[in-house]
């Protein structure tokens, strides 16, 4: 292989560009190619051209239609002649068409327009090209490990989990790789697309043209020179990846061919960006843009822009975890004196490992880190021997979309994990149902139940006189309403004010730690569930608690109640013992009746006061049993309403949280 200027490089773009041979025919037939002469720009190969017979270009092009030339080479232009044909009609070298002839015989099935070939000084040595196999070459299409395919399943579940509660915005990025992954699966796996980036004068164009051996992408001083994309590729089969950069046809290119570089770099698709700080938007919009679809970046920095804060910021420090798919390349080191190149490149590793890009040293996997010359060619081979590892393992594709994954992921933390511990504890909701029984009185209902019990032990043991007097007092201080209807309708406040605070409370305590969206989704389900509760448990009270003006009797209560009309009986009968003493119908005998009517006064009192301690105890039970099973239906009420609600989100959070950690190949979940 011979170096050649430009001009002379593009000279060799002619069999392919303008369509005028057969893949088969044209290598086959060295007198032809000897036939004819091709006038050149420079003037340097004067004794070597490339022609083609009549009867191959027609053979070729199965028509007798003019093709469309390579718009970097200058064969549209020249006045090529055929020996045994006519020479070849000139077309604008804006056209740009792929052979016709060439894809209805099956040779070329990747779209690339312009074929490099290698040529010699000697016009009858024959081309270093192997023939083209008369069938089209398919790529088998990309698999992914076991590993990869759980953790793109668990990010496209984590996805579909989310959508209710997470924003579109939210999850933008992860549905993108989602859809990268699938659009990059049912492309060849038999190749990989390299894009070389950099900033303005890096000279990435340079090594550019120097890795595929002929001048593809214009250099220069002027600024920016590459303003759109270039796509070369080693080997065929590459059409549909170049397509999803969206590289048309015309900026589509073949390397300089030989055995050894094919051999070497197969499988390559190198891409030349424009300038990452190009003062063009749309330059900078296509690098952003490209960088997300390719399989690996070659950085190209300068010693003067080595550590531009634009290249950290923006681009190196986002993609510390692409590390494994990318190269970071100081160029240009033939300008630095001495050991400066070291130093450099030494500082230039420091800036990476503060960046978090992980450096592939001493066997560890990272970003390959090399320093060469793309002028003067010194550490080309190493780079080209780097790059053939790397495309050989046919493993980059699936590298970068796990670390698009973990990328993704890495964004998708804050609205998934806080670090903090989350949830409904049982002293919450102890708590709650305590402020939810506070609301119904659940205590006063048990108090007014206890004192009910006793209200009606009083009734049935109590003496004649003393019920008699109360009922007296009773009628004299009956109530108008007023105080009752305005005390009632402000506990009725009160209540559901205590409701609200108890489902405030109970919300801020299941949302604590929680991230930002599922906090607001638990928060709006309490209030969802508190809707209506304050009226139910209204209904709820009047319809559990139990009713206070007939409690249930013990046993004891109708032997108290005879001993305490036998004591009624006894006063009555020393009364009118005595009265018909004092009448005179009895014999005078003060004694007896005076002792009977003080045993009845006396043990009328005794008993009732005998009966009322007795009936403290089964008061208290009474009324506690009262609390306890108001307490218990307001709790259920409010579990059913309010704590459910908060369990079920909790709970969908709980499952999209390990989801989280199944996509970041975390088994113990996330924080």
């Amino acid at each position: 292989m011979t170096d050649e200027p430009a001009d002379h490089a593009r000279v060799a773009d002619e069999t392919a560009a303008s369509g005028t041979t057969d893949a088969a025919d044209a290598r086959g037939s060295a007198d032809a190619r000897g036939s004819a002469g091709v006038r050149e720009s420079a003037g340097v190969r004067g004794s070597a051209g490339v022609g083609e017979s009549a009867g191959g270009r027609d053979a070729a092009r199965g028509t007798g239609a003019t093709r469309s030339p390579d718009p970097i080479s200058p064969m549209g232009s020249t006045g090529q002649t055929d020996s045994t044909g006519p020479s070849t009609t000139p077309e604008s070298a804006g056209g740009m068409e792929s052979v016709e002839g060439a894809d209805s015989a099956g040779a070329w099935d990747d779209g690339l327009i312009a074929r490099r070939v290698t040529e010699t000084a000697d016009a009858d040595q024959p081309s270093l090209v192997e023939p083209r196999a008369s069938t089209p070459q398919t790529s088998a299409a990309l698999a992914y490990d076991g590993p990869l395919r759980s953790q793109l399943d668990a990010l496209r579940e984590l996805v579909g989990l989310s959508r209710t509660r997470l924003d579109s915005v939210t999850l933008a990025e992860a549905g993108r790789v989602l859809d990268e992954a699938a659009a990059r699966r049912k492309l060849s796996g038999q190749h990989t697309v390299v894009a070389i980036a950099g900033a303005t004068g890096s000279g990435k164009s340079q090594l550019f043209n120097t890795l595929a051996g002929v001048t593809i992408s214009e250099t220069g001083v002027r600024r920016p020179t590459t303003a759109a994309p270039i796509a070369c590729s080693w080997s065929d089969g590459a059409a549909t990846l170049i397509d999803r950069l969206g590289i048309p046809g015309r900026l589509r290119r073949r390397p300089l061919q030989s055995p050894e570089a094919e051999a070497q770099l197969r499988g390559l698709v190198l891409i030349d960006l424009p300038d990452h700080d190009s003062a063009a938007v749309q330059h900078r919009e296509q690098v952003d843009r490209i960088l997300k679809l390719v399989d690996a970046v070659i950085w190209v920095v300068d010693p003067e822009k080595y550590a531009d804060a634009v290249l950290h910021e923006r681009y190196l420090r986002p993609l510390a975890g692409h590390a494994e798919v990318m190269f970071v390349v100081l160029n240009q080191i033939d300008r630095l004196p001495g050991d400066a190149a070291h130093q450099v490149l030494d500082d230039l590793r420091r800036l990476l490992d503060e960046d978090g890009v992980a450096l592939g040293e001493h066997g560890e996997p990272g970003a390959t880190v090399l320093s060469l010359s793309a002028l003067t060619g010194q550490g080309i081979p190493e780079l080209r021997e780097a790059l053939g590892r790397f495309v050989t393992e046919r493993g980059a594709p699936a590298r970068r979309i796990s670390a698009d994954v973990d990328a993704a992921a890495v964004g998708l933390r804050p609205v998934y994990a806080t670090g903090r511990r989350s949830g409904l504890t049982e002293e919450a909701r102890e708590e709650f149902s305590a402020r939810l029984a506070d609301a119904v009185g659940a205590t006063a209902a048990g108090e007014a139940a206890e004192r009910a019990w006793l209200r009606n032990a009083n009734r049935a043991c109590g003496t004649p006189w003393l019920r008699l007097w109360r009922w007296y007092q009773k009628r004299l201080d009956a109530p108008t309403g007023r105080l009752l209807v305005r005390t009632q309708a402000d506990e009725e406040a009160t209540a559901r004010q205590r409701v609200e605070q108890a489902v405030r409370t109970v919300s801020d305590r299941a949302s604590a730690g929680l991230p930002a969206p599922w906090a607001q989704a638990v928060r709006e389900a309490a209030v969802r569930g508190s809707q209506g509760l304050p009226e139910a448990l209204d209904e709820l009270a009047a319809r559990t608690g139990l009713s206070p003006s007939r409690p249930p009797r013990p046993g004891w209560w109708p032997a108290a109640v005879l001993v305490q009309a036998a004591m009624t009986l006894v006063q009555i009968v020393g009364g009118l013992w005595l009265v018909g003493q004092i009448v005179g119908v009895m014999a005078p005998n003060l004694g007896v009746p005076v002792l009977l009517m003080v045993a009845g006064i006396v043990g009328g009192p005794i008993v009732e006061w005998s009966c009322r301690m007795a009936a403290r105890g089964p008061a208290r039970r009474y009324g506690q049993e009262a609390e306890r099973r108001l307490r218990e239906a307001a709790a259920g009420c409010g579990r059913a309403r309010v704590l459910d609600a908060l369990a079920a989100e909790l709970l969908r959070y709980q499952e999209v949280r390990e989801q989280y950690g199944r996509v970041t190949r975390s088994p113990a979940g996330v924080g």
